[in-house]
């Protein structure tokens, strides 16, 4: 009898389904952020970051090119097992002759195709975009759609309708609907005198870009934020506004779990929202202290965050997004450890007797959940995991694969 028959039996003893967690958890898609590759950079003009946000490390061997960073996802997409889709910002637009001719105002479909082109080379679910608000230099006093001045703010709002067009092609292309996550970094560093006026322009501003869009294949979201580094005392786009605004609008609100107080988790967020909203979507992350972005990893609220996607029976409803960027390791690695956490974390979520749980809770017996609770921390999660990638052709022994691609392929960039 091989490791899983064996803890197929034991967790059958508690009425959980091995099988059925395996088929489940395979179709459950994750969105795995391209700018984990290059430190946030992109290909559209920027050599840093601005706007409260910023990457440290540096770790050698980072994409530069549309091609480095193509191989090394493709790389790093081959040791990650279920559905999964790729999530594009705006800044690592493919201008070619367009580069220096036409802003961030005027990008077009063509200019994000070879992601689309790349995602179905991959096999990938589809694709899913964000408007790059910073890194900019029409971010005129570290505001867009906040921007007191007229010509600033209306640059923005075409970059977010641009982004929107983009978007629909893209779903289109890909059969399947594009998630477009609007943050902006808008905020000041010390105490302001009108904390309204910014937040009346912001509304105005997601107003007229929201004004039109392809509802089919488009997915319109925002994602708030508590602060940012030069940003510490006020943030526009806060939690209460955008949730808020997307009530209002009908839209998604998404959580970022690094965009809240330290003592805030987002796993109690989701079945809040849930309650009111058709879908969800997240940035997961994992905050040291504050918005560190480090990379994911399975740790208690990463499997609490999975239990109320599980638990809530959300798959389709809560959008799963990843989004940290450490330069101080080998990115490829981040990647992997990041969507292989995630998915840990889901399958410890299906593989909890949920239903026994939620009934034992409704009857107050708090005892046996206590009980419950803590044996299956230590039930046999990890023979099942084994079997489910090795029903994928992968296995858990991979950072030997990384270190190869990294002597003979990242090592060589200059």
């Amino acid at each position: 009898m091989t490791r899983y028959e064996e803890a197929r039996k034991i967790y059958a003893k508690y009425g959980v389904d091995t099988e059925k967690a395996l088929a489940r958890l395979k179709n459950i898609p994750i969105s795995v952020h391209c700018w984990q590759g290059d430190d946030v950079i992109g290909f559209d003009g920027s050599d840093s970051l601005s706007g409260g946000i910023q990457t440290t490390g540096n770790y050698p061997g980072r994409a530069t090119t549309p091609e480095e960073l193509f191989a090394d996802i493709e790389r790093a997409f081959s040791l990650m097992s279920g559905k999964k889709r790729i999530n594009v910002h705006a800044c690592y637009a493919l201008l070619g002759e367009d580069k220096g001719k036409v802003d961030r105002d005027e990008y077009e479909y063509k200019h994000f195709k070879p992601w689309v082109e790349l995602a179905k080379k991959l096999g990938m679910d589809g694709v899913d975009f964000n408007p790059t608000f910073f890194a900019h230099p029409k971010m005129k006093d570290g505001l867009s759609l906040s921007s007191t001045d007229e010509e600033t703010r209306a640059f923005w709002v075409r970059h977010g309708k641009a982004c929107l067009k983009i978007a629909a092609e893209m779903g289109k292309a890909m059969g399947s609907p594009c998630l477009v996550n609007i943050w902006i970094p808008d905020g000041y560093k010390d105490i302001p005198t009108d904390r309204l006026g910014p937040r009346l322009r912001l509304k105005k501003s997601l107003d007229e870009i929201l004004e039109e869009y392809d509802k089919e294949w488009v997915i319109p979201a925002v994602e708030s934020k508590v602060f940012g580094i030069g940003i510490e005392s006020y943030t526009v786009g806060n939690n209460e506004f955008y949730q808020n605004y997307a009530a209002k609008k009908g839209i998604c609100c998404l959580l970022d779990t690094g965009h809240y107080h330290p003592t805030e988790v987002v796993s109690d967020k989701i079945p809040s929202l849930l309650a009111f909203y058709d879908k969800v979507a997240l940035h997961v992350s994992r905050p040291v202290r504050w918005d560190s972005d480090h990379v994911v990893i399975l740790d208690d609220e990463l499997k609490e965050i999975a239990k109320e996607i599980v638990r809530s029976n959300a798959d389709d409803k809560v959008i799963i997004g990843l989004d940290y960027f450490d330069a101080s390791i080998n990115r490829l690695c981040a990647w992997v450890t990041g969507v292989r956490s995630m998915q840990k974390a889901l399958l410890y979520a299906l593989l909890l007797p949920n239903e026994e749980l939620k009934r034992l809770q409704n009857e107050n017996d708090f005892t046996k959940i206590m009980y419950l609770n803590e044996k299956f921390k230590l039930m046999p999660v990890g023979d099942v995991w084994e079997e489910y990638l090795s029903r994928q052709g992968l296995s858990d022994d991979w950072y030997e694969d990384i270190e190869k691609f990294e002597r003979e392929v990242i090592a060589k960039r200059k």
